[in-house]
């Protein structure tokens, strides 16, 4: 899916609103943000772990979808929002590691968006893990036949 322009305007208000309410310098917080989105009605509530809310907004463009990939479509255009403002989001006022969730209708946890941790740590998008498993068996096949 690709977003549209007032999507993407959408997602980086409430990207901003949510950095906001974790301001840097505060004193910081233990949580993660786990991101809600509704499939029916388009919304977007983000939650701390005492599932309290912290923001919510409504992205035109997602209302009434029905694909069945829907949450596949949306976590890359949520990631991307979360990666073009790594500065805003890195100086949240939320102790390390933290992570930004994406969680279906039933609060199932469905993917990380993006994960903060120290500098040493690095987090390998899914995109690098795509069929880990086909070539580690062909490289262990391969190995154990000389």
């Amino acid at each position: 899916m690709k977003a549209s322009q007032q999507t993407i305007q959408q997602l980086e208000r409430a990207v901003k609103k949510i950095a906001a309410k974790y301001p840097a310098g505060a004193e910081p917080v233990l949580t993660d943000i786990h991101l809600l989105v509704d499939q029916e009605s388009g919304e977007v509530r983000a939650y701390n772990d005492e599932d309290e809310e912290i923001n919510r907004c409504v992205v035109e463009q997602w209302i009434g979808n029905t694909d069945e990939d829907f949450y596949q479509q949306v976590a890359p255009v949520l990631h991307d929002i979360l990666q073009q403002h790594h500065q805003v989001v890195e100086e949240m006022s939320l102790m390390r590691p933290f992570s930004f969730v994406l969680m279906d209708d039933d609060r199932e946890t469905l993917q990380d968006l993006y994960y903060v941790d120290n500098e040493e740590t690095v987090i390998l998008d899914g995109d690098l893990l795509k069929n880990l498993d086909e070539d580690l068996d062909s490289f262990l096949k391969h190995l154990l036949s000389d």
